[in-house]
């Protein structure tokens, strides 16, 4: 089983494994790795919206996805600070690649902490 490493956001925030690509989701729901198409079509999931907080939708064609059931079949994976740690199943000499995909705001967003607002960026303490 391979452990590819790969960036939570930003510059190589996709891991690309047998041709299907992965990025690192954070939701209210929890965070998880999550394949970047839609698995109906192809479509671009790392780009999909919420309907009403508990499923994803898929942009190109409207089908919604699970985020409850993402999380528990998803890729076992750890962060650590700005980094993706997962777990894939195959060889351990499995090509893989690391790219970029652009994300849906609805997928970096994770849960605020409760003692402030929310922001994408923290200020260092």
């Amino acid at each position: 089983m391979p452990v590819l490493t790969f960036a939570a956001e930003g510059a190589g925030n996709c891991v690309t494994v047998r041709d299907a690509p992965y990025v690192f989701a954070r939701t209210a729901k929890g965070s998880f790795v999550l394949p970047a198409r839609c698995a109906h079509r192809g479509g671009p999931l790392h780009l999909a919206t919420f309907d009403g907080g508990t499923r994803l939708i898929c942009p190109w064609h409207g089908r919604a996805t699970s985020v409850t059931r993402a999380v528990r079949r998803g890729i076992p994976a750890v962060r650590r600070g700005r980094v993706v740690t997962a777990v894939f199943s195959g060889p351990v000499d499995l090509e893989h690649a690391v790219g970029y995909r652009p994300m849906s705001p609805c997928l970096t967003a994770g849960r605020p902490r409760p003692d402030q607002p929310h922001t994408d960026q923290r200020e260092p303490r």
